[in-house]
């Protein structure tokens, strides 16, 4: 029986060698980013309200014109045909019988237009920017092509953060065989049998043609983040040229930023230091949301992602004001413990731990749970034991008639 989600972390640790879960699991440099989304999390509280009637509790938002069942939803992850074969397109399957996005990643091991042929899901494509924009900009006419909704381009991988464990343990594209290697795939059997019989993984999307093979030296930039750091706001013109639905900046954590990317046209914002796995001195995305929706005005959505791994976690962001909240690691955990069936077991959890939190918090849907969260004075150094309260946010109305006038003049 599924407990809490730690359950489901222990079977993928025993179930995965060493080098593959460490990949999932680990972050840059000390990994202090890392314990910070989670720690930042721990120290936001919900504060409850009582005797609120919540005998109908609905956790449906809409969101660019479409509704979600749940407020959250698939984050972009690379490399997920390591835990399982298949696997973009299991988290697909999985997010569409949730009712909610996946964000498909651009270091993805399925073709975009296969992962929209077998998944009856609303998808969105997590967008690196190269040195050879070419590839961003082939891979944007085929997600146009292949109908996916909404393009997030990540903008915190200018250079890839330092991860000791994937260096320690050689992760490398391809792979390199080792003594050590070889002793750790023996002691994980059920994994290196289903790995034996499916392709070897491999960054599908970069490829201009479907069965074509990229080069080493492709698949190592991409794992590397060999990315176009002249990327810059006035890109945003280039990128306009070839995508014109909705466009997500995903990565900012300075206010600044984000008012500069609502300047700039983007139609989102996601809230976040990439996991812990880029810059381990940045702050927590939790800990930046509320400066980011005060910069934001309510002007466009705004969701966050970093370290959450309950439904009360997503609660606490939700009572901050975010729109949703992405989440990564929690659904490779089902995937890699148990596969398509092991990422439905993650969504039912989250749904009624979230559910329970909403009812415990009197709030009936998600706006009812904004101002329910803030810092204890132990954290924000506030005297006199006073509760910091998060300030209601407006939801961001203003958000469609923006996009309504995109469509039309496009």
């Amino acid at each position: 029986m599924l407990a809490c989600l730690d359950d489901l972390r222990d079977r993928a640790r025993s179930h995965l060698p060493r080098f593959v879960f460490d990949y999932l699991e680990g972050g840059a440099e000390d990994e202090s980013g890392l314990r910070r989304n989670l720690q930042a999390l721990e120290h936001t509280l919900l504060l409850p309200r009582a005797l609120r009637d919540t005998a109908q509790v609905e956790s449906a938002i809409d969101v660019f014109g479409e509704r979600w069942a749940r407020p959250y939803a698939v984050a972009p992850t690379g490399f997920n045909a390591l835990y399982r074969p298949g696997g973009d397109a299991m988290l697909a399957r999985a997010a569409g019988r949730a009712g909610v996005p996946f964000c498909l990643s651009t270091a993805s091991n399925m073709r975009l237009e296969a992962v929209r042929q077998q998944a009856d899901a609303s998808l969105w494509l997590q967008l690196y920017v190269m040195s050879d924009r070419g590839i961003a900009e082939h891979m944007l006419a085929r997600a146009r092509a292949a109908g996916y909704k909404v393009l997030v381009l990540t903008v915190d991988v200018a250079v890839s953060g330092r991860r000791p464990r994937d260096l320690r343990n050689g992760f490398r594209v391809p792979f390199k065989p080792s003594l050590r290697l070889a002793a750790d795939l023996c002691r994980h059997p059920a994994w290196s049998l289903r790995q034996l019989f499916a392709p070897m993984p491999d960054f599908a999307n970069l490829a201009a043609e479907q069965g074509a093979r990229l080069s080493a030296q492709a698949q190592a930039a991409l794992l590397a983040r060999a990315m176009d750091r002249s990327l810059a706001w006035q890109d945003f013109a280039w990128l306009r040229r070839h995508w014109a639905g909705p466009l997500v900046v995903k990565g900012l954590l300075h206010p600044e930023d984000a008012r500069q990317a609502v300047a700039a046209g983007a139609d989102g914002i996601i809230v976040s230091n990439h996991g812990g796995r880029q810059l381990a001195a940045a702050p927590a995305a939790i800990s930046q949301l509320p400066a980011v929706l005060d910069a934001v005005a309510a002007r466009v959505p705004v969701f966050v992602d970093g370290g959450f791994r309950s439904g009360a976690d997503i609660a606490k962001a939700l009572a901050l004001g975010a729109t949703a909240v992405f989440l990564g690691r929690p659904f490779l955990y089902g995937l890699a413990a148990a596969g398509e069936a092991g990422v439905d077991a993650v969504f039912d959890f989250l749904a009624q731990d979230l559910e329970r939190a909403m009812i415990l918090c009197g709030a009936r849907s998600p706006a009812e749970l904004r101002g329910l969260a803030g810092l204890p004075p132990a954290a924000t150094g506030f005297p006199g034991g006073a509760w910091v309260p998060a300030a209601p946010m407006s939801p961001p109305a203003a958000a469609q008639p923006l996009l309504r006038e995109r469509a039309r003049s496009a």
